[in-house]
């Protein structure tokens, strides 16, 4: 049997990074795309074969799955784990800076699924896609980054059942807090951010216990074996919660909006 082929978006870093390092060990052809290819050469050292591809740019993202196919023929799996976080409170977020986020987060996402489907549809094929637990919860400062992971559970809920016919199986992860740059890159735009006089106690609390809560996170492993599950797996399951993510889902399907507000809003420092 031949090698099945994975493609990785947002490889240069954290699970993306992971996972595609996780899939070469498990004899897969993995394709590592990211914006920069500079950031994939140690990937490439050990077997990765670097696609540069801005997933917000169609003619990058086409070029990439039509190398995919004219050199391996075949995509068996994607994994989109490219995508950021930006903090601020919902007011004081531009919303050019909303659009960036959604364009990276939901609609690169779909733009490179659907430059995928057309090539999976006829063999079947694992998707996975990088969600969070804020995927279906939110906190103060958080509202924008929710809102496009909130998106992301959207599409692949309905994509999952319009694809199951052609043997395609669509997975979500769904992590809490882990310790990868993302904490870095998040605190960078919130940083940038012009925050107003109304938010700005809010903001500065925020940042303090939202840095705070990535000092005993867990590695990104957990998560990176969430994905080769869902990659490899003949039956993956729709959602995989890791990182507490188990514990947080639980307290919002069951507590009260007002409860669920304050243990956010006290977990925030607000």
């Amino acid at each position: 049997m031949s090698q099945k082929v994975v493609l990785v978006t947002g490889a240069s870093s954290g699970f993306g990074k992971g996972a595609a390092k996780a899939l070469l060990d498990r004899n897969y052809v993995v394709y590592a795309s990211s914006r920069r290819l500079d950031r994939l050469k140690d990937l490439e050292q050990e077997g990765a074969i670097p696609l540069p591809m801005d997933i917000t740019n169609p003619a990058e993202v086409n070029a990439g799955i039509r190398t995919i196919m004219r050199q391996s023929g075949r995509i068996d799996a994607l994994v989109n784990s490219a995508g950021y976080g930006g903090y601020g409170a919902m007011e004081d977020v531009p919303l050019e800076e909303a659009r960036k986020q959604f364009d990276v987060n939901v609609f690169g996402l779909a733009m490179v699924t659907k430059a995928v489907l057309p090539h999976m549809r006829e063999n079947g094929g694992n998707i996975v896609n990088l969600s969070s637990g804020a995927g279906f919860s939110t906190f103060p400062m958080g509202g924008w980054y929710s809102a496009s992971k909130h998106a992301v559970e959207a599409l692949s809920d309905a994509l999952r059942c319009e694809v199951e016919r052609f043997g395609i199986h669509v997975s979500l992860i769904e992590p809490g807090s882990v310790k990868t740059e993302f904490m870095d890159v998040a605190m960078r735009h919130f940083n940038a951010l012009k925050h107003g006089e109304a938010y700005q106690e809010q903001a500065l609390k925020f940042k303090d216990s939202f840095i705070r809560s990535y000092e005993n996170a867990p590695t990104p492993e957990v998560v990176v074996e969430a994905i080769v599950k869902a990659v490899t797996s003949d039956r993956p399951k729709t959602r995989y919660k890791v990182a507490g993510a188990s514990l947080l889902s639980f307290m919002k399907k069951t507590l009260p909006d007002k409860a669920f507000d304050a243990i956010g809003s006290i977990a925030m420092g607000q």
